[in-house]
């Protein structure tokens, strides 16, 4: 898992998807944590991505950093705990312009039957679970 956070965290930018009303529906992020042993990602419950992956907490996400890409697929959890808030916002205090810790929006999710395959186009895929 320490080599999907970290090759996440050298691209910035990732995509996630999620589905609505059997519509794929797809956005950029940059939040990624490890937290406790788990994967962690932000949001805002007032989004629609957060109502989307609360009907359906099936996601994949992808990133690409020129050479190898990454697409992680799994069950997003939300984690209600301060201490999972805390610790994203601690490592992302650009976020605590529009987030708390003790707000009623603040939204962190860990990956559970996850899923991430690093891909090349010239390589033969190659795949971690956890």
């Amino acid at each position: 898992m320490n080599e999907v956070f970290d090759f996440i965290k050298s691209c910035g930018t990732y995509f996630l998807a999620t589905v609505e009303d059997g519509q794929a529906r797809n956005r950029p992020f940059g939040t990624i944590n490890l937290f406790e042993g788990k994967l962690y990602i932000q949001t805002g419950k007032k989004k629609d991505v957060s109502k989307q992956i609360q009907k359906n907490p099936c996601v994949e996400l992808c990133c690409f950093d020129g050479k190898q890409w990454l697409r992680l697929s799994g069950k997003l959890v939300r984690d209600d705990r301060r201490e999972a808030k805390v610790d994203m916002l601690e490592h992302y205090p650009d976020l605590k312009a529009s987030y708390s810790a003790d707000d009623d929006n603040t939204e962190v999710l860990y990956f559970k039957d996850a899923t991430a395959t690093f891909s090349t186009f010239t390589d033969a895929p190659r795949v971690i679970k956890f």
